[in-house]
């Protein structure tokens, strides 16, 4: 592989990193609004994982309040038009909250001739609906697993979270692992965005922050 050709994998990777961690929920859809690429934050307002969403259709995930709204921007993309477009939505996010917001979808090509992709992102109305219960158990977490999956979700490695915390390596997989075996979940990405679906992580706050409901302050830690 040439240098440049190098260059251009490295900055791949540092730009889907970034995408990762962005707080605010994106998403890149093709020009007929299938998902290409989702990252955390979206799929935690769908209740389920990025490589999940990959090839769902966005406005069958985020229901547009006006129908006239996306016809006249697939008008504007058959034409090649290359403005911002914005359009009201309502969802049901998980434990069947109805929330409401604006996907903003910006076109992006390397060549105003190319087929241009969209950049989605959402903006989720301030006022929403109190939570329900979530399924009992699932949402509460003690104080340490808690404190491992916001490093988790800010991109720590186990070796970064055991020295912030005070485990071992051994203790945080420990606690990964009890966290996967409670919620079902077959990777670390799965793990954040559950984290976000039930509310343990606060969402739309950059670094990850823990929610102040989520603590089982009487479970014990059981560190390792």
């Amino acid at each position: 592989m040439d240098l440049a050709r190098q260059e251009a994998v490295t900055w791949r990777n540092r730009a889907l990193l970034l995408f990762d961690r962005v707080a605010m929920p994106v998403a890149v859809c093709d020009v007929y609004g299938a998902v290409l690429l989702a990252n955390p934050a979206m799929a935690a307002e769908c209740g389920t994982t990025p490589g999940r969403l990959r090839g769902r259709d966005v406005l069958d995930l985020f229901s547009p309040r006006e129908a006239m709204q996306v016809e006249r921007i697939a008008e504007a993309l058959r034409l090649r038009h290359r403005s911002r477009y914005q359009v009201s939505v309502r969802w049901q996010a998980p434990g069947g909250i109805r929330r409401s917001g604006e996907l903003t979808a910006d076109p992006v090509s390397d060549t105003v001739e190319d087929t241009p992709a969209l950049l989605v992102m959402l903006r989720v109305d301030a006022a929403r609906d109190p939570s329900p219960a979530a399924p009992a158990g699932q949402a509460r977490v003690t104080p340490m697993e808690a404190r491992v999956l916001a490093l988790l979700a800010a991109g720590a490695t186990t070796a970064r979270a055991a020295r912030e915390t005070g485990l071992t390596t051994d203790g945080v997989t420990y606690h990964l692992r009890r966290l996967s075996s409670r919620w079902d979940a077959s990777n670390r990405t799965e793990l954040v965005a559950r984290a976000y679906a039930l509310g343990v992580l606060r969402a739309g706050v950059w670094p990850p922050e823990v929610s102040d409901v989520s603590h089982d302050r009487d479970a014990p830690d059981d560190e390792a």
